[in-house]
């Protein structure tokens, strides 16, 4: 079933949510026998809630637009802390199931993801992550669907894209060897990168208990020849990169991939170390379409900042169960068994035009199919290149 309706729905929501007070907020319970219950769990506290915040966000966002339509399916989202953890995951999960929510939009983080969906999966409760990444998170959960990129897809759409516009480049790349995010997107670059002919001249790892001191990695880098630096890593390991990079004078071209959508928000970061640096990613808030601005200026008002990929992933997930719920004919006294059974149905049809993409289509496996497009970072914004 083709999606026609978000942005209508989006500006109706717009133009009605002040009429609506009392449509649900962050962890709030605005539930009665017509409203679906939707849970989220991500990191609100520690040292990603950057992601798990944004994520809450977004789905809030869309959630309050949804209901401002006044139609047959209102929406009460929950979203629970689990700090990026898989056995607190699994807490927040069953929290939710107790507070009786019917579909589940999250985790946010791989591990946690990974962890949930064993559990959704024997439950049959549907989930939709939008942020989690690793393929392993839907293998073999006919019930688990991923809205954002796996980190296979990104590691090989980002070799895809230098091999395109920089054939030429002589890469080195520094990623985390113990998280399965920063390997995966890792090897399939490296095998991707093999198959196009680009030359790797230098690679370098670190773990999390050494994530402080790059000079060694750097340094090889540098030694290499080294004019583009991959680093399929998270923002916070990137910060110090960048910092340390410049202190030695070594200024390669720096390509991420989403783990790095952050960084300009970093408490304390010079935004200035992150200038030219270009990330893979579907989401840009200097996007021009009326879609995005809509998005953008609401996520500002309410919450002071521009908002990231993660809360634009969020955002389409509550839109994609939406219409699913819709054109499924489900209500709101259905078990969340035969939700998931009639969301499963959908999902694996449909196409959806969002924030993060158009044209979306799922597999049966879970994965999303969409284009990336690459940004830079230019004056501590995000712009198309």
């Amino acid at each position: 079933m083709k999606k026609k309706s978000v942005l209508a729905a989006a500006m109706a929501g717009a133009m009605c949510m002040g009429l609506l007070a009392g449509c649900g907020g962050k962890g709030g319970d605005t539930a009665d026998g017509n409203t679906f219950k939707i849970g989220t769990i991500g990191p609100l506290t520690g040292d990603n809630a950057i992601y798990g915040n944004a994520v809450a966000n977004g789905a809030q966002i869309a959630v309050d637009e949804i209901n401002a339509l006044g139609g047959d399916i209102q929406l009460s989202l929950k979203a629970e802390d689990d700090v990026a953890a898989a056995d607190t995951a699994v807490n927040a999960y069953n929290t939710l199931k107790d507070w009786g929510m019917q579909v589940l939009v999250g985790p946010t983080t791989s591990g946690s993801s990974i962890a949930v969906a064993s559990e959704a999966n024997a439950d049959r409760m549907f989930m939709l992550t939008p942020s989690g990444s690793s393929a392993d998170i839907t293998e073999g959960k006919d019930n688990v669907f991923q809205v954002c990129f796996t980190d296979p897809n990104q590691g090989t759409a980002a070799a895809d894209y230098i091999s395109t516009n920089m054939p030429d480049s002589k890469i080195a790349i520094i990623y985390q060897n113990d998280i399965d995010y920063s390997q995966g997107i890792r090897n399939t670059f490296a095998a991707e990168a093999e198959e196009k002919g680009l030359e790797i001249v230098s690679e370098g790892t670190f773990t999390a208990d050494t994530a402080t001191d790059f000079s060694v990695q750097l340094t090889a880098a540098q030694a290499a020849g080294a004019d583009l630096l991959f680093l399929p890593i998270y923002y916070q390991e990137a910060s110090v990169i960048l910092n340390q990079a410049k202190t030695m004078g070594f200024a390669p071209t720096v390509f991420g991939v989403d783990g790095m959508d952050g960084i300009l928000t970093l408490p304390g970061f010079d935004t200035s170390l992150a200038e030219g640096v270009m990330l893979l990613t579907p989401f840009s808030a200097d996007a021009e379409d009326e879609k995005t601005q809509n998005f953008v200026s609401e996520y500002q008002d309410r919450f002071g900042e521009i908002p990231n990929q993660f809360a634009a992933d969020a955002y389409d997930a509550v839109y994609i169960v939406y219409e699913g719920l819709k054109a499924a004919g489900c209500t709101a006294d259905m078990s969340y068994e035969d939700i998931c059974e009639a969301l499963v149905g959908q999902i694996t049809t449909m196409s959806f035009d969002g924030l993060t993409g158009a044209d979306m289509t799922w597999e049966a496996t879970g994965e999303v199919s969409k284009a990336p497009m690459a940004v830079v970072i230019k004056d501590g914004a995000y712009v198309l290149p």
